[in-house]
């Protein structure tokens, strides 16, 4: 028996906000996405052209508070092949939160508090 990872949920208040984001930070654009026949949610894939993996944004209509995000302990890793202008990138967009330069890699955070890692390619 193999399973093969395909995508991973976050639940976003503002979709719009939630898609410019990770298009500015991180290239991913839609791929395909779901509505609700009664308009109570959105469901948006985003990714891009180097894996079919992909990020699963749903917005739900009776939930427009942020999300309670705990204690920001998980996270989703994203492997650059350009750390120096990537970094200078997500440092003008203002939305790095943590850095740790021993390890060689920072976070980002994106509109509703989800941590994102940014780590270089590795030789």
């Amino acid at each position: 028996m193999k399973f093969k990872m395909i995508h991973e949920n976050y639940n976003v208040s503002d979709l719009d906000k939630s898609l410019a984001f990770y298009e500015e930070a991180l290239g991913l654009t839609e791929k395909r996405r779901k509505n609700a026949s009664d308009g109570s949610y959105i469901i948006v894939y985003i990714g891009n052209e180097d894996n079919d993996f992909e990020m699963e944004l749903t917005w739900l209509r009776d939930h427009p508070q942020k999300y309670d995000i705990g204690e920001e302990e998980f996270h989703l890793a994203f492997r650059t092949d350009d750390y120096e202008a990537a970094h200078k990138l997500h440092e003008e967009m203002g939305c790095i939160c943590f850095e740790n330069t021993s390890m060689g890699l920072y976070f980002i955070k994106d509109p509703d508090g989800y941590w994102l890692e940014i780590v270089p390619e590795r030789k």
